[in-house]
């Protein structure tokens, strides 16, 4: 089933889609929901060739540590490997909570799903 933060996460998204009524948030609560197996995996370096710099980026898999970063990005996944988060940060990226992401666009404007 579900882990906990897993869970806590889904619960947070469901609230935030009953205030706000955005489809993004659906289709958040939707990824989040398949198992774990059909999860996607993105590696740094397809990031790097579909964002641009100060993307918003919102990752329902794993990040894993493959290629190179050189913009910043301001990203949330479900997990992410060592790696992929040391080269996000070193290119002046952040890691944030996806909390973090639904209070400063509730709209989810602006917000990029890549996976």
């Amino acid at each position: 089933m579900f882990s906990d933060s897993q869970s806590s996460t889904i619960m947070a998204l469901r609230k935030n889609l009953k205030k706000e009524k955005f489809p993004i948030w659906k289709m958040l609560i939707n990824e989040l929901s398949r198992s774990r197996s059909n999860r996607r995996e993105v590696n740094v370096s397809n990031l790097a060739s579909v964002t641009e710099a100060n993307d918003i980026v919102i990752v329902p898999g794993k990040i894993l540590g493959l290629g190179n970063i050189n913009h910043k990005l301001t990203v949330w996944s479900s997990s992410i490997s060592e790696g992929a988060a040391r080269k996000i940060i070193r290119a002046g990226g952040k890691l944030v909570s996806l909390e973090t992401i639904m209070n400063k666009y509730p709209s989810g404007k602006g917000v990029r799903i890549i996976g």
